[in-house]
């Protein structure tokens, strides 16, 4: 299997950054030509659009019109007259004086204070179409003919040079790409995603909920979500006892000090909420599981005949988000993690991280996830541990991905400040990247909490530390998981897997007689007995995303059959003994086929 990465972008000679240059001046061009006291502050290039090949850009504006989506439209059609009009992009040098007389002079007073902060000796350059003058370095396309393919998508409001304590400015966000159907196929991924928000679909399945009147950020399982997660977690845990994990559970929270010796009330505080105070005493509510893994190793002497050991928990954690940044199930205040840390010597580090490398691949493949971007972040700036302890522990992880499937790219100083990581994001079916699993080696923990194990010198050595997530939290894994399948999940993992309609009142006892063998064996059926038709009740069974449907008229009471629906549509009458042995198969093996689309 080959990763599929998306190609960096944005050095000022790239095609992407010239469309985006372009495309910000085409509009500035518009605005101007729409309203001509529009003033202008700055517009750089975004990465909005760049996943599916193409290229983000804004422009913050003041003016006196308040700009309403109907306005964006109105933009976009005079954008495109002077697309049409062939309008050449010419450069010019001037000097940081000239350039001063030649904007106030225009009357674009946040052009003249932003020249006015460069150094007095500045060469600068101007670029002009028609009768639009920007300052701008470049490059630019030559023409706007060019531009042919863009699309203005959202309106915001910020504040100049970002400080509040300046105006708010208007700010225009659009995204450009080199062909009208590249466009097309971004703009159907965006309603895609729309349709697709695991927001939306929570509330449409009944599946989970946020209540700000009871907490931001935390999170309501309703029954139907709840089974999913049950779902999950019992796979987890099979999986990591099969892998030689022991499972730990472990509070919610614990003293202070025992923060201030991990290092989190230093280096983490603002994530964490405040103390509370428990006999006099003042005790946190845990944002990480790792120091209580650290105490359970160090209740006893540890041999190097132990190790490496494998701690895995389903712990819940609660971090400080503030209240702009919570979004459904992906960005929270209280999460569970899949969490786990192995404590290893040097010796067995590379084989560790080699061996938690094919799980990651396991367990992601098996919730149906195929296409990956891999990165190994090495040493930042502001670090601790020795060179030798990073060279070896980047080497290490190095090795295990030079030996797996994985295709990899470096992220310079993107490790954290205790160790070098392995971060691996998995692709949706819209081709959306998501971080999710990490793997990070720590030099830091064992060090302030003192860890040893015995060595076979029987001396007292200090074992290395590895923090290892496949999923990451489980509400986001689970946003992703509502997305990916659009609320349409496999079999193993649907919330109810198959549906009985009795097409009449005279049919129930016989759905009912299926329904009780089916959930002795573990399959989750329900039968609608409601009055209503046939017809709704297939509607409704279809709107809430069913693996199966099983008709049942009075040729299938008589033969003890049932017509089965699937997602693909009919498939025919068969025993109930054979469509139940078929679905069996499908749970065991936790098949993960993506549903057919709608027409």
């Amino acid at each position: 299997m080959t990763m599929q990465v998306v190609p960096k972008t944005g050095t000022e000679n790239d095609a992407y950054w010239i469309y985006r240059h372009s495309t910000a001046h085409l509009m500035a061009s518009a605005i101007q030509r729409i309203w001509p006291d529009a003033q202008f502050a700055i517009g750089p290039p975004t990465k909005l659009g760049e996943k599916f090949g193409g290229v983000g850009f804004y422009y913050d504006l003041d003016m006196e019109q308040t700009l309403t989506p109907e306005d964006l439209e109105k933009i976009e059609e005079v954008m495109k007259e002077i697309a049409s009009e062939d309008q050449e992009f010419v450069r010019e040098e001037i000097s940081r004086d000239d350039a001063i007389a030649l904007f106030r002079k225009l009357g674009q007073n946040y052009k003249v204070e932003l020249i006015e902060s460069f150094p007095a000796d500045d060469a600068l350059s101007l670029y002009k179409n028609g009768s639009f003058t920007d300052l701008c370095r470049g490059p630019h396309l030559k023409s706007t003919k060019e531009i042919k393919a863009f699309k203005l998508m959202s309106l915001a409001g910020a504040y100049w040079r970002g400080d509040e304590k300046n105006k708010m400015l208007q700010r225009i966000y659009g995204v450009v790409f080199k062909t009208p159907k590249d466009l097309k196929k971004y703009l159907h991924q965006l309603d895609e995603a729309e349709k697709r928000d695991h927001r939306r679909l929570g509330k449409e399945l009944d599946l989970f909920s946020v209540d700000d009147k009871y907490g931001s950020g935390l999170i309501f399982w309703h029954p139907r979500g709840a089974r999913i997660r049950n779902e999950m977690e019992r796979f987890w845990y099979d999986a990591h006892l099969q892998n030689g994990y022991d499972l730990l559970y472990t509070p919610h929270l614990a003293k202070e000090h025992l923060w201030d010796t991990s290092g989190h009330t230093e280096f983490y505080s603002d994530r964490m909420y405040a103390p509370m105070e428990i006999d006099g005493i003042n005790y946190r509510v845990k944002p990480m599981n790792c120091p209580f893994h650290i105490h359970i190793y160090k209740t006893r002497i540890r041999s190097y005949r132990e190790l490496p050991i494998r701690y895995a928990e389903l712990g819940t954690v609660y971090r400080y988000e503030q209240s702009g940044e919570l979004h459904g199930l992906k960005r929270v205040r209280g999460f569970t993690q899949d969490d786990a840390h192995i404590f290893c010597t040097p010796d067995n580090l590379r084989e560790e991280i080699a061996s938690t490398l094919e799980f990651t691949l396991y367990m992601l493949r098996t919730f149906g996830f195929s296409e990956f971007e891999v990165f190994l972040s090495t040493r930042p700036e502001k670090s601790v541990g020795s060179d030798d302890d990073w060279d070896r522990a980047t080497q290490a992880l190095r090795d295990a991905l030079d030996s797996s499937e994985f295709d990899y790219e470096i992220d310079p100083g993107e490790g954290v400040f205790y160790g070098p990581k392995i971060d691996i994001k998995i692709r949706d079916s819209l081709g959306r990247a998501w971080q999710c699993s990490t793997i990070q080696v720590d030099f830091n923990l064992p060090d302030r909490f003192e860890m040893t194990y015995r060595g076979s010198d029987g001396g007292e050595h200090r074992p290395i530390m590895i923090h290892r997530a496949l999923l990451g939290s489980f509400e986001r894994f689970f946003a992703c998981l509502v997305e990916h399948y659009a609320g349409a999940f496999p079999v193993w993992l649907a919330p109810e897997q198959v549906r009985l309609l009795p097409v009449t009142e005279n049919q129930v006892a016989y759905a009912n007689e299926v329904a009780d063998r089916f959930k002795a064996a573990n399959v989750r059926v329900i039968v609608d007995d409601s009055d209503e038709k046939l017809g709704f009740k297939i509607r409704k069974a279809r709107g809430d995303r069913l693996p199966y449907m099983l008709i049942i008229g009075e040729r299938e009471v008589e033969a003890d059959t049932v017509s089965v629906r699937g997602r693909g549509g009919d498939e025919g009458v068969v025993p109930v003994g054979e469509f139940l042995e078929r679905i069996r198969g499908e749970i065991e093996s936790r098949k993960t086929v993506l549903a057919p689309e709608e027409g």
